[in-house]
């Protein structure tokens, strides 16, 4: 199922806050890297079946510009899960036809890492099926000042006059603006807020909070998410009587 079948009940941008990895670790008795290495066959899993159910785009929180304050051991074993992952995942994604973008700075990551981003993107920016990103050392407040940088340079050089600045002018400068408008934001682990993630672009997405740890969460998790999302009325400011109207016009 793709773009020209999509049920308007399946979301077509998915965005996740993968929380909750060190926890289940913790309760296991087993260091946090073995909670991270959890996550990734967790992320590995929800990818997939994002393919499978024709999901058109999914965006994943990997590491947040926050993150940096955390234990520099820990920091440094995510940095080094991060390359294995993505050196062992490449060719695999490549082959699922999964087309991987990065949003973040990337330039505050060891230079090995930085390399192994640029290289899957490279391997598979032709691909035409899921578009995963993967934001990495992303934080909403930066993504908005940093279209609010662009936007200025614009005005100051005279090339956009200041009058021109409306909401679709920043959504073009905003990380994920190729994509389709987000739908369906998924935080798992139990927390229930977005911390600093997409706060631009989640505008109008329903949010769904549930106390699973993100290592297991799975094909279940999801279809339960995806079900909740299918029960909501979206309306966008209309009334519900509006938003039904159209359902019986467009039958």
């Amino acid at each position: 199922m793709r773009e020209s079948d999509h049920s308007p009940r399946i979301p077509k941008h998915i965005a996740v806050v993968m929380d909750g990895n060190g926890r289940w670790a913790k309760k296991r008795f087993l260091p946090r890297t073995a909670g991270h290495h959890a996550g990734v066959n967790a992320t590995r899993a929800i990818v997939e079946n994002c393919d499978q159910l024709g999901i058109e785009a999914l965006t994943v929180f990997a590491f947040s510009s926050e993150n940096w304050k955390r234990p520099e051991k820990e920091v440094n074993s995510l940095m080094s899960i991060f390359i294995s992952t993505l050196k062992s995942e490449m060719m695999k994604l490549k082959k699922l036809n999964v087309c991987v973008k990065f949003i973040g700075d990337r330039t505050a990551f060891p230079q090995e890492l930085q390399t192994v981003i640029n290289e899957t993107e490279i391997q598979t920016v032709d691909n035409t099926g899921l578009a995963l990103t993967i934001a990495a050392n992303y934080g909403g407040r930066w993504d908005i000042a940093q279209a609010c940088r662009r936007i200025a340079q614009k005005v100051s050089s005279g090339e956009l006059s200041a009058d021109a600045v409306d909401e679709s002018l920043v959504s073009q400068e905003m990380c994920l603006s190729d994509l389709p408008a987000i739908d369906l934001f998924i935080r798992t682990g139990g927390e229930s807020r977005v911390s600093n993630f997409l706060l631009w672009q989640l505008a109008y997405a329903e949010l769904y909070f549930t106390d699973t740890l993100w290592p297991d969460f799975n094909d279940a998790s999801l279809e339960s998410a995806i079900t909740w999302y299918g029960t909501r009325q979206r309306r966008f400011g209309e009334t519900p009587d509006q938003v039904e109207n159209k359902k019986v016009v467009t039958k």
